[in-house]
């Protein structure tokens, strides 16, 4: 039997691989990946006799009983998603399916666009003496949402939060972010596409993340940062000369 790698993409910069899932696509005989937010650059390396699929389109039956096949046939299957795996990838349901017809499965991680993003800013999600925390979350569309993770309610900490899925209404992204108790001044970085050659990021406040995003467009593929301790100008204390730790004595 063959093995199916579940292969964090990145957010699209074909750089933005991890080397070991660039090794599994060039050794897979069946590529296939999620062609509607994996460019094809991210592939260029799979080998000419290998088949490459572009899953857009397919159902999960379709796309597990082509990963069944090929894997049974003995082959590696690199199935290619955005990002990472672990978030909004749907890869559980792959998964059960194949534990149905016991191939073996693995997931390789993936830079998943909330890092690519603040890194695309020189920003940072937890800053000294500021929030240590991330929330990575989503607004409720057209699949819900429970009640008890809603934008109002995760806003109450006051932390950075990573807002995936959720370009199609960035009014009401503000609007609840307010009503959770976010202060209007509260930096936003709204990254649209990123890792892709048309990426742009800008940079606004909470009070204008909506006007923000409806003046430069950005419908879909867009990530709203919100960092409330963006302007924090603390320093660490990792490398201060007076603070002690297991490889340096703090000087007295």
């Amino acid at each position: 039997m063959g093995k199916v790698y579940f292969i964090g993409a990145g957010p699209g910069d074909p750089e933005l691989i991890t080397v070991k899932g660039q090794r599994i696509i060039r050794e897979a005989g069946l590529v296939l990946y999620a062609g509607s937010l994996v460019p094809e650059a991210v592939i260029a390396e799979a080998s000419p006799e290998a088949h490459i699929e572009n899953s857009a389109s397919m159902s999960l039956e379709e796309t597990n009983a082509i990963m069944v096949e090929y894997a049974s046939k003995g082959e590696l299957v690199a199935r290619v998603h955005t990002g990472d795996p672990s978030l909004y990838g749907a890869v559980q349901e792959q998964a059960r399916l194949l534990k149905e017809s016991s191939i073996e499965y693995e997931v390789i991680p993936g830079v998943t666009s909330a890092c690519a993003a603040a890194a695309a800013s020189s920003a940072s999600f937890t800053v000294p003496n500021g929030t240590q925390t991330l929330i990575i979350t989503r607004m409720e569309g057209r699949t819900p949402v429970p009640q008890s993770e809603s934008l109002e309610k995760l806003a109450a900490h006051g932390s950075a939060m990573a807002i995936y899925l959720s370009a199609g209404n960035p009014s009401r992204i503000q609007k609840e972010l307010m009503k959770g108790g976010m202060g209007p001044e509260t930096p936003v970085i709204i990254g649209y596409r990123i890792g892709w050659p048309e990426e742009k990021s800008v940079e606004t406040t909470l009070t204008k993340l909506a006007a923000t995003a409806e003046e430069n467009g950005f419908k879909r593929q867009t990530i709203f940062l919100i960092l409330p301790g963006k302007n924090v100008e603390t320093e660490s204390l990792l490398y201060d000369s007076g603070f002690t730790h297991m490889f340096r004595k703090g000087e007295d």
